[in-house]
């Protein structure tokens, strides 16, 4: 399936390596001392999880990409920030969801 990979480079106390891990799978982590290697630990990480989970009978995440997303989610903001926002959409002529879209997309 289509999961998705995050490989990152890390330079820390440790020395520098790479870690990769799948954003569907919570605590799955793979490292390696070049990127293939992290994507190659990860990847032999992700099996044993699914055999486990399988096994074990306990549901595994789908990827995200397989999820059909609806477009809308709901923010709770402070009265004083819904304010200025709805303030700054009127000032640019457009609808306080028109805005909020073009800030986030920044």
């Amino acid at each position: 399936m289509p999961y998705s990979f995050v490989i990152n480079q890390i330079n820390d106390e440790s020395g520098k390596y790479f870690a990769a891990r799948v954003l569907e799978l919570e605590g799955l982590i793979g490292t390696g001392n070049t990127y293939d290697e992290a994507y190659r630990d990860v990847k032999d990480a992700m099996e044993s999880y699914i055999e486990t989970k399988i096994a074990n009978g306990i549901k595994i995440p789908l990827p995200m990409d397989s999820i059909d997303y609806s477009g809308k989610f709901v923010v709770r903001l402070p009265k004083t920030l819904h304010k200025l926002l709805s303030k700054k959409a009127k000032e640019e002529g457009v609808s306080l969801n028109q805005y909020a879209l073009y800030k986030l997309s920044m």
